[in-house]
Protein backbone atom coordinates (compact mmCIF):
# COMPACT_ATOMS: atom_id res chain seq x y z
CA UNK A 1 0.00 0.00 0.00
CA UNK A 2 2.86 2.32 -0.44
CA UNK A 3 2.88 5.34 -2.63
CA UNK A 4 4.77 8.43 -3.29
CA UNK A 5 3.73 11.94 -4.57
CA UNK A 6 5.54 14.48 -5.13
CA UNK A 7 4.29 17.98 -6.37
CA UNK A 8 6.15 21.22 -6.73
CA UNK A 9 3.66 23.74 -7.99
CA UNK A 10 6.01 26.79 -8.23
CA UNK A 11 3.68 29.30 -6.63
CA UNK A 12 2.85 26.70 -3.36
CA UNK A 13 5.22 25.42 -0.69
CA UNK A 14 6.65 21.65 -1.91
CA UNK A 15 4.03 19.23 -0.59
CA UNK A 16 5.33 15.39 -0.34
CA UNK A 17 2.98 12.61 0.92
CA UNK A 18 3.20 8.71 1.65
CA UNK A 19 1.23 5.61 2.81
CA UNK A 20 1.91 3.18 4.32
CA UNK A 21 0.70 0.18 6.43
CA UNK A 22 4.44 -2.22 6.58
CA UNK A 23 8.39 -2.12 6.50
CA UNK A 24 8.62 -1.18 3.26
CA UNK A 25 6.42 1.54 3.94
CA UNK A 26 9.64 3.40 6.20
CA UNK A 27 12.08 2.32 3.35
CA UNK A 28 9.89 4.38 0.86
CA UNK A 29 8.79 7.58 3.35
CA UNK A 30 12.94 8.10 4.24
CA UNK A 31 13.24 7.96 0.62
CA UNK A 32 10.37 10.54 -0.19
CA UNK A 33 11.76 12.90 2.56
CA UNK A 34 15.33 12.70 0.81
CA UNK A 35 13.48 13.49 -2.37
CA UNK A 36 11.99 15.75 -0.66
CA UNK A 37 14.75 17.61 1.09
CA UNK A 38 16.88 17.57 -2.42
CA UNK A 39 13.93 19.87 -4.29
CA UNK A 40 13.95 22.32 -2.08
CA UNK A 41 15.00 26.24 -2.65
CA UNK A 42 16.91 26.69 -0.77
CA UNK A 43 18.12 23.69 -0.29
CA UNK A 44 18.38 22.92 3.56
CA UNK A 45 21.90 22.27 5.05
CA UNK A 46 23.06 18.70 4.94
CA UNK A 47 22.76 17.81 8.84
CA UNK A 48 19.28 19.24 8.69
CA UNK A 49 18.44 16.91 5.20
CA UNK A 50 19.52 13.76 7.71
CA UNK A 51 17.61 15.33 10.69
CA UNK A 52 14.35 15.27 8.76
CA UNK A 53 14.96 11.54 6.89
CA UNK A 54 15.67 10.12 11.33
CA UNK A 55 12.32 12.27 12.39
CA UNK A 56 10.54 10.87 9.43
CA UNK A 57 11.62 7.56 10.20
CA UNK A 58 11.22 7.59 13.61
CA UNK A 59 7.42 8.64 13.39
CA UNK A 60 6.36 6.60 11.00
CA UNK A 61 7.86 3.43 12.38
CA UNK A 62 5.97 4.31 16.05
CA UNK A 63 2.50 5.07 13.99
CA UNK A 64 3.70 1.16 12.44
CA UNK A 65 4.57 -0.06 16.27
CA UNK A 66 1.93 1.42 18.32
CA UNK A 67 -0.35 3.42 16.50
CA UNK A 68 -2.74 0.81 14.40
CA UNK A 69 0.12 -0.28 11.39
CA UNK A 70 -0.49 2.35 8.97
CA UNK A 71 0.34 5.54 8.41
CA UNK A 72 -0.06 8.82 6.22
CA UNK A 73 3.09 10.60 6.31
CA UNK A 74 2.94 14.72 4.79
CA UNK A 75 6.25 16.82 4.34
CA UNK A 76 5.43 20.62 3.85
CA UNK A 77 8.02 23.33 3.90
CA UNK A 78 7.60 26.60 5.47
CA UNK A 79 9.71 29.45 4.90
CA UNK A 80 11.39 29.02 8.73
CA UNK A 81 10.26 25.13 9.21
CA UNK A 82 9.83 21.55 7.34
CA UNK A 83 6.76 20.23 8.68
CA UNK A 84 6.44 16.32 9.51
CA UNK A 85 2.70 15.05 10.08
CA UNK A 86 2.25 11.32 10.30
CA UNK A 87 -1.30 10.18 10.25
CA UNK A 88 -2.49 6.83 12.07
CA UNK A 89 -5.41 4.67 13.26
CA UNK A 90 -4.84 4.72 16.73
CA UNK A 91 -6.19 7.87 19.65
CA UNK A 92 -3.15 6.31 21.68
CA UNK A 93 -1.36 9.23 22.48
CA UNK A 94 2.64 8.88 22.30
CA UNK A 95 4.73 8.91 25.39
CA UNK A 96 7.95 8.91 26.98
CA UNK A 97 9.22 5.28 27.67
CA UNK A 98 12.43 4.69 29.73
CA UNK A 99 14.76 3.59 26.82
CA UNK A 100 15.84 -0.29 26.42
CA UNK A 101 19.52 -0.52 26.93
CA UNK A 102 19.17 -4.46 26.52
CA UNK A 103 18.40 -3.96 22.81
CA UNK A 104 15.35 -5.62 23.38
CA UNK A 105 12.24 -2.95 23.30
CA UNK A 106 13.08 0.30 22.15
CA UNK A 107 12.15 3.61 23.84
CA UNK A 108 14.37 5.81 22.22
CA UNK A 109 12.17 7.08 18.86
CA UNK A 110 9.89 9.46 20.62
CA UNK A 111 12.63 10.95 22.69
CA UNK A 112 15.25 11.61 20.04
CA UNK A 113 12.05 13.11 18.00
CA UNK A 114 11.53 15.97 20.89
CA UNK A 115 14.91 16.70 20.75
CA UNK A 116 14.91 17.19 17.25
CA UNK A 117 12.13 19.17 16.31
CA UNK A 118 11.22 22.56 17.30
CA UNK A 119 8.25 21.58 18.29
CA UNK A 120 5.55 18.39 18.13
CA UNK A 121 1.71 18.16 18.43
CA UNK A 122 -0.64 15.79 18.68
CA UNK A 123 -4.21 16.44 17.21
CA UNK A 124 -6.81 14.05 17.72
CA UNK A 125 -8.51 13.44 14.50
CA UNK A 126 -12.65 13.09 14.26
CA UNK A 127 -12.13 9.26 12.94
CA UNK A 128 -10.66 8.54 15.78
CA UNK A 129 -6.97 8.56 14.94
CA UNK A 130 -4.27 11.18 15.34
CA UNK A 131 -1.80 13.21 13.76
CA UNK A 132 1.33 13.38 15.70
CA UNK A 133 3.24 16.33 13.61
CA UNK A 134 7.09 17.71 14.34
CA UNK A 135 8.73 21.01 12.80
CA UNK A 136 12.42 20.94 11.84
CA UNK A 137 14.36 23.96 12.07
CA UNK A 138 15.10 24.81 8.46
Amino acid sequence: MSSTTISIPSTRPVVAAVRGDSAAGVIQARRAARAFTDRLTPAPRPDTADTLVLVVSELVTNALRHGGGSFSLRLNAHPDAIEVAVDDPSPRMPHLRTPDLTDAGGGFGWHMVNHLARTTAITHQPSGGKTVSAFIPR
